[in-house]
């Protein structure tokens, strides 16, 4: 691996767990640069602008988002496991995927990050909850999705396999 890879690694890591801990917009490129030794121009050169540290965070996670999203599930409880497998899998970028940059409903042209994640996070309710829900449906699959996201940021601490019990666990109270 050459430095500038390493120096890549680095800041993408740094990126990965200020994210998940601070979300994506209260943290700064000056943020990551503190968290790896570099100056924010270093960071800047491999990153910039900050979107492109978000969508290469992302961009192993899409794959599996669309696997998850095109496969039919005999039942909304075989989805909602393979939904908590995925979120405890992919926990570090989760709030970024789920929240952060599809919060802003604004800067979501079609084609942008923004706009497919704010996709991938409505399509995930869709099936949640189902064609036509009733309004304690649509209460319960927003809930789901809040305590998944939440639950899965807030234990990186914790083994995958101690959090993905306990939010399985909570799941299926929805």
């Amino acid at each position: 691996m050459t430095t500038a890879d390493d120096t890549r690694s680095r800041i993408l890591a740094a990126a990965r767990e200020l994210f998940a801990e601070r979300g994506y917009a209260a943290t700064s490129l000056a943020d990551i640069a503190a968290a790896v030794g570099l100056t924010k121009t270093a960071v800047a050169y491999h990153f910039h602008p900050k979107d492109r540290l978000a969508a290469e965070l992302l961009d192993p996670v899409t794959a599996d988002m669309l696997r998850l999203l095109d496969t039919r599930y005999d039942s909304r409880e075989e989805f909602v496991e393979a939904l908590v497998t995925f979120a405890v899998r992919y926990r570090s970028v989760i709030r970024l995927f789920m929240e952060d940059l599809a919060a802003d409903d604004a800067g979501a042209e079609p084609g942008s990050e923004r706009h497919t994640i704010r996709t991938f996070r409505d399509e995930i309710y869709a099936k949640l909850a189902g064609p036509d829900p009733t309004p304690e449906a649509r209460l319960k699959s927003w809930a789901l999705l809040g305590a998944l996201q939440w639950g899965a940021v807030k234990t990186m601490d914790l083994p995958e396999d101690q959090v993905r019990a306990a939010l399985l666990e909570a799941a299926r109270a929805y």
